[in-house]
């Protein structure tokens, strides 16, 4: 039997009593029992998501903004912190998951077969999805502090949660690859907000950015290797493939289509934050340069 140590652990966590008690609906995905594993009540989720953030928005206009209190900083510390080990342990306990499977039958069975979608790891998809909804609090955060919200981070939390509910529906065994990458970029991604609310230096903001980049890359070779395999084998089997994929179709086509969007509304921020960034750097150089030779040619034509 493999061995679970990130499992054991979390588990440990919680009490046996509790553990016993928990019903199937939330630990198996049952559509209309589980809880938000509908598309209106998911739909409903955003809505409110959504009108909850620009509600804040507008009644913070002419407030003063929150994040110099002791309790506000206090609770943004615990959220990052938290999704910090949480992610972690997450990552920790997929891995375990998927490892025996990926040593017993190779990679693209772990990517592709039936039987890499087990029981436990169908529970860990479950988490992972409730964790999108935890994560929306980061845009409370935001709008409290009264800084803009932009396009891609407001898009981004609301269109992750509809992509795990839909690859939840649609069984897609290669999930644990998108899920996985992401929560080893909101490892470095919350402990990154949580050191820089405790006023610590971070020089890794820039490497945040670029971690997700490499991430939407990676997804994107990945879930794409697996849809054109399935569509090979079941529409053009004169293709060459290697094999089948399961899961959905409309699951399938939802994660190339919003992993796509998410490449190139992450390159296009990243040109915006850091490209722009280093050309005023450059240009605030220039201008110094300029500005020193000037006083130095003034000087030597007073000497003169």
């Amino acid at each position: 039997m493999a061995s679970t140590p990130f499992y054991d652990f979390t588990i440990s966590l919680f009490p046996v009593a509790l553990r016993k008690s928990l019903p199937l609906h939330l630990l198996t995905w049952q559509a209309g029992v589980t809880p938000l594993s509908t598309l209106t009540s998911i739909s409903a989720a955003i809505v409110v998501y959504l009108g909850t953030i620009f509600g804040i928005q507008a009644l913070m206009r002419g407030r003063a903004p929150f994040g110099k209190e002791g309790c506000f900083k206090l609770a943004f510390l615990v959220h990052n912190v938290a999704l910090t080990i949480g992610s972690a342990l997450l990552l920790g306990c997929m891995l375990e998951e998927i490892w025996p499977i990926f040593r017993e039958r190779g990679l693209f069975y772990a990517i592709c077969g039936a039987g890499a979608w087990t029981m436990r790891m169908e529970t860990f998809y479950i988490i992972n999805f409730y964790f999108k909804f935890w994560e929306l609090i980061d845009t409370i955060f935001l709008v409290l502090k009264k800084k803009p919200l932009q396009f891609l981070h407001v898009y981004h939390h609301s269109a992750t949660a509809l992509l795990c509910f839909s690859q939840l529906h649609g069984h897609t065994s290669v999930s644990w690859v998108v899920i996985c990458l992401n929560l080893a970029v909101h490892v470095l991604m919350y402990f990154y907000y949580a050191l820089t609310s405790l006023k610590i230096p971070c020089p890794w903001k820039k490497a945040v950015t670029t971690s997700q980049i490499v991430q939407f890359v990676i997804d994107l070779f990945v879930v794409y290797f697996a849809s054109y395999n399935y569509a090979a084998n079941t529409y053009l089997p004169w293709l060459p493939h290697v094999g089948t994929c399961a899961g959905a179709e409309y699951a399938a086509i939802s994660g190339c289509v919003c992993l796509t969007s998410y490449l190139f509304l992450f390159i296009a921020f990243y040109q915006r934050t850091y490209k722009k960034a280093a050309n005023a750097r450059a240009k605030a150089a220039a201008n110094g340069k300029a500005l020193a030779n000037g006083y130095s040619n003034g000087s030597i034509k007073k000497a003169q």
